[in-house]
């Protein structure tokens, strides 16, 4: 995807599409327990902080030398990195730590992956 994508309005309309989705997800599965939901939760967080923050990061960067190509290929790849390190921190701290529920964990996990993948497909036309 473009940086182009991660700026102004797009960005903070696909972050909350993103917040919405996996919180309606964690009160659904509320009804089944409390423990459900908030592994729902969890899962949902394990998607959603990290594209937030990546957005955040590839918003402050600004381009300015020779080198701007280069300079956005290392923020995007420093930007990934992170994102993965974030992704598999709070994923052991919600299996590990808190105990989460795997299957609703999992599924908020895929469900706001594939909102943000449909959502960008939308957006980009």
């Amino acid at each position: 995807m473009s940086v182009s994508l991660y700026s102004g309005k797009i960005a903070l309309k696909l972050l909350f599409l993103q917040l919405m989705t996996f919180v309606i997800l964690s009160v659904a599965f509320c009804t089944k327990s409390i423990e459900w939901g908030a592994s729902a939760f969890a899962g949902g967080l394990a998607c959603w902080l990290p594209n937030a923050i990546f957005m955040l990061f590839a918003g402050f960067q600004k381009a300015k030398g020779e080198d701007v190509s280069v300079r956005v290929a290392w923020s995007f790849a420093i930007g990934e990195g992170v994102k993965v390190i974030i992704t598999i921190a709070v994923l052991i701290v919600a299996l590990g730590v808190f105990k989460a529920a795997f299957v609703p964990l999992g599924l908020a996990y895929l469900v706001v992956l594939i909102v943000q993948i449909i959502a960008s497909a939308v957006i980009n036309g």
